[in-house]
């Protein structure tokens, strides 16, 4: 097992917000190596993130955020397991930025299981139509429409939604590491965007 330096645990902990133990363990577990370290734990996280999502999450908050200038805003309802968690500063960083991504990123439904089947067999369709027009072969067209419709979802659904502040993480992601840092499941339950003359 390699040497852990307190330099680098103590690294860890600020980088990651886990515990000391979790810190050390992870550091022996890769060598040493803080930014595998980083890896490790995200990865534990999201496991124990993935056991905790059948849990009952019926405590939490609304939350709100309005643009600055006043035309556009939205509302969300996340929720928690126990009250303790909704108080905590992480659960309210996480449902601030969801809010003011909802008010710039303008999604129409929550998941993809929420799109109902006549607007998703709708836009599949519009898609076979402009492949044939392109000319694409019929064999060809079921499968590029499957990639067209999980774009759909990435656009449309605000779980599947390239988070603003970093597109390469989704905001189920952002969900997620809220769940693993917090330890309990946390649920994006609703949520309403409203915009001036819309």
């Amino acid at each position: 097992m390699a040497d852990i330096s307190a330099s680098a645990v103590k690294e860890l902990r600020e980088r990651t917000g886990s515990g000391m133990m979790d810190c050390k363990k992870a550091l022996a577990e890769v060598g040493g190596s803080v930014e595998k370290a980083i890896d490790y734990l995200r990865e534990k996280g999201l496991a124990k993130a993935a056991k905790k999502a059948s849990r009952t999450a019926s405590d939490g908050r609304i939350f709100h955020y309005v643009h600055n200038n006043f035309k556009v805003g939205a509302l969300l309802e996340l929720n928690s397991e126990t009250d303790f968690v909704a108080k905590t500063d992480e659960f309210n960083a996480l449902g601030h930025e969801i809010a003011m991504h909802i008010t710039a990123a303008n999604p129409l439904y929550l998941r993809a299981e929420d799109v109902p089947a006549e607007d998703l067999e709708r836009e599949k369709e519009i898609y076979r139509q402009q492949l044939r027009d392109e000319g694409k072969p019929e064999d060809r067209i079921e499968k590029i429409v499957e990639g067209k419709v999980r774009k759909f979802y990435e656009s449309t659904c605000l779980m599947e939604q390239g988070y603003i502040r970093d597109p390469d993480k989704k905001i189920n992601d952002l969900v997620v590491e809220t769940i693993a840092k917090l330890g309990e499941n946390i649920v994006v339950r609703r949520f309403a965007r409203f915009m001036i003359g819309e």
